[in-house]
């Protein structure tokens, strides 16, 4: 059943995140406004190294006091693409050069209240290029095996939305012998 959209008037505005009102009604004739969240999207890097490793951040996030394994992951910026901001990314908050990146998995976390895209992207690493240029992203990185991945995620010590649905489907490509 398709929702009707009569409008809508956005009630804050910054460079990330936009709160709206939409005048909805619903297919029983139900109508009332609705808050959506506007973001920017997100690009997100899986790399897999030829040992079978994926590279992680151990990061804190604030806004639920908890600390867990993330995949390097940012905003897409106006003036990049998803792949360009996907390799950005892996570099400024690891270090790590990626050889280039490859449509893995796109999601949609919360499309019941907010218009986020996920973009996920496989790379590999090329080289080493230095300490991350993003200080304030994580305190350890590491090259986790992608037979550990399941066991951390049953122990929520991975539990990031980008990162869960990269490793899930990076899973399924082990499990099916896809990639």
């Amino acid at each position: 059943m398709q929702w009707t959209v009569h409008g809508e008037r956005q009630i804050y505005n910054n460079p990330w995140v936009n709160l709206w009102l939409v005048d909805v009604q619903q297919p029983d004739g139900r109508r009332w406004e609705h808050h959506v969240v506007r973001m920017r999207h997100l690009a997100v890097a899986a790399v897999v190294d030829d040992q079978k490793r994926v590279l992680m951040m151990w990061r804190h996030r604030f806004i639920t006091d908890t600390w867990g394994w993330e995949l390097p992951m940012g905003l897409i910026e106006a003036d990049e693409t998803p792949e360009q901001a996907a390799a950005r990314e892996a570099e400024e908050e690891t270090g790590w050069r990626v050889k280039g990146v490859k449509p893995l998995v796109y999601a949609q976390p919360a499309n019941g209240i907010t218009d986020s895209e996920h973009f996920v992207f496989r790379a590999e690493p090329a080289s080493y290029a230095g300490p991350p240029t993003e200080l304030n992203e994580s305190d350890r990185i590491e090259w986790v095996p992608i037979s550990e991945i399941r066991g951390m995620i049953d122990r929520r010590e991975i539990v990031s939305s980008g990162s869960l649905v990269g490793l899930l489907y990076l899973l399924l490509d082990e499990a099916t012998g896809g990639s």
